[in-house]
């Protein structure tokens, strides 16, 4: 059972940066390809980003490419996404998955563990 604790949200203005990070215990870590999904008011679940278990393939929605950067750490059981130029619209909770793969998958259900989420709100 591997357990996922988000941190990093926050109140920023249009234009900044946050960074987000992901920390996981009680599996393997580097056994897991590993995601963020957002939820924005009224709005279903969105992929965000994903990477793979060794980090070196990443992935992205088309709406955060360029902007946001995901990142782990396999010695610090941790992923990271980078969030650039901000904008209103990136107002959402933001979640980390993990699912015991070397593929990623940018569909919600394709993840067996989940964080609570953490809230990231742009004021513009």
């Amino acid at each position: 059972q591997v357990q996922l604790v988000e941190s990093g949200g926050g109140v920023v203005q249009a234009g900044g940066s946050l960074r987000l990070s992901c920390a996981a215990s009680g599996g393997t870590f580097s056994q897991y390809a590993m995601a963020w999904f957002r939820q924005g008011p009224g709005k279903d679940l969105e992929f965000v980003a994903a990477v793979s278990w060794r980090g070196t393939g990443t992935y992205y929605a088309d709406s955060v490419k360029g902007r946001f950067t995901i990142s782990r750490d396999n010695r610090k059981n941790t992923m990271y996404l980078q969030m650039n130029s901000l904008n209103p619209e990136d107002t959402a909770v933001y979640s980390c998955a993990a699912r015991r793969s070397y593929t990623v998958d940018d569909v919600g259900t394709g993840y067996d563990y989940w964080g609570q989420g953490t809230q990231v709100t742009v004021s513009s």
